[in-house]
């Protein structure tokens, strides 16, 4: 796992309380990841939210 892909994982947990900050952070990690740590942050972010129905709705906006 990159160094990158686990920074933006630590962000998003920090931030996980604000559902707009989320989003943006999210959003970030997106434009700065090459495809395949898109891939595995994806799958970890589902992971993540699976219990969050309130993240679950913004990011599946994106």
């Amino acid at each position: 796992m990159s160094k990158n892909l686990n920074y933006y994982k630590q962000i998003l947990k920090k931030v996980s309380f604000d559902v707009t900050l989320f989003k943006k952070e999210l959003e970030k990690a997106f434009n700065y990841l090459t495809p395949n740590e898109q891939q595995a942050l994806r799958r970890w972010v589902n992971d993540f939210v699976s219990n969050r129905t309130e993240l679950q709705r913004e990011i599946f906006s994106i």
